[in-house]
Order: C-alpha cells, then sequence, then structure tokens
C-alpha cells in the first residue's frame, strides 16, 4: 500500500512537473510572438506615419503647382483682354483712316490699306507667337 502511495505520488510529482515545463515553454513561446507581433505593430506604424508625411508633402507640391497654374491663366486671360483691346482700337483707327483716305487722294489711300494689311499681319503673328509661348 506504501508503494502505491509512493508511486502515485512520484507520478503526481512528475506529472506535476511535466505540466509546468509545458506550461512554461508554451508561456514562453506566446511572449515570443507577443513580442514580434508588437515589434512588427509598430514598424507598420511607423511606415504609415511616413507615408502620411509623403502624402502632406506630394499634396502641398500640388497645390502650389496649381496655383502657378492659376496664376499663368489669369496673367494669360489678362494678355488676351489686352490684345482684343488692342486689335479694337487698331479697327477703330483703321475705319477712321479709311474714311479720311477714300474722301482724298487715292493712292495715299492704296498705301494706308497696304499699311493697314501689315499692321494685321503683324498682330496675327504677334498673337500667334505668344500662343506658342504659352
Amino acid at each position: 500500500m506504501q508503494e502505491i502511495l509512493l508511486y502515485t505520488g512520484i507520478g503526481i510529482l512528475v506529472g506535476f512537473l511535466a505540466g509546468y515545463f509545458l506550461q512554461k515553454i508554451v508561456v514562453n513561446k506566446v511572449k515570443r510572438d507577443h513580442k514580434s507581433l508588437s515589434g512588427f505593430l509598430e514598424s507598420e506604424k511607423l511606415k504609415k506615419e511616413k507615408l502620411e508625411k509623403e502624402i502632406q508633402s506630394l499634396l502641398s507640391i500640388k497645390a502650389q503647382g496649381e496655383n502657378e497654374l492659376v496664376n499663368q491663366i489669369n496673367q494669360l486671360k489678362n494678355e488676351v483682354k489686352m490684345m482684343d483691346y488692342d486689335i479694337i482700337l487698331l479697327q477703330k483707327n483703321n475705319e477712321d483712316t479709311e474714311a479720311l483716305l477714300k474722301a482724298g487722294e487715292p493712292v495715299i489711300y492704296d498705301l494706308k490699306l497696304k499699311l493697314i494689311e501689315a499692321n494685321n499681319t503683324i498682330a496675327r503673328l504677334k498673337g500667334e507667337l505668344l500662343k506658342n509661348k504659352s
């Protein structure tokens, strides 16, 4: 009977120790996995922060580019208005000159018409040049 109790006690003790060591192994493995996952999570957070900073930088560059383009568009619109105004003045001047010359000498009238055509050609070429520059 004492032998049975002795073997039972030793069996319980061996079982307890085996369970304890198995539990320690499992807990250590879980701790290592947790530490590894925590490091991975921290790495991903840093990557996310870096990407967010890069996105903000790109958005600010994009906004600056858009502002520059809007300024250029406004500047070109102003130039077009000025050109339209110049054309209207030129046409008015041409009409006035034509009326005066028709009443006067026809040779001067013909020369003035050629001058008007030359001015119109210059204005057209100027417009094309400005258009090609932008």
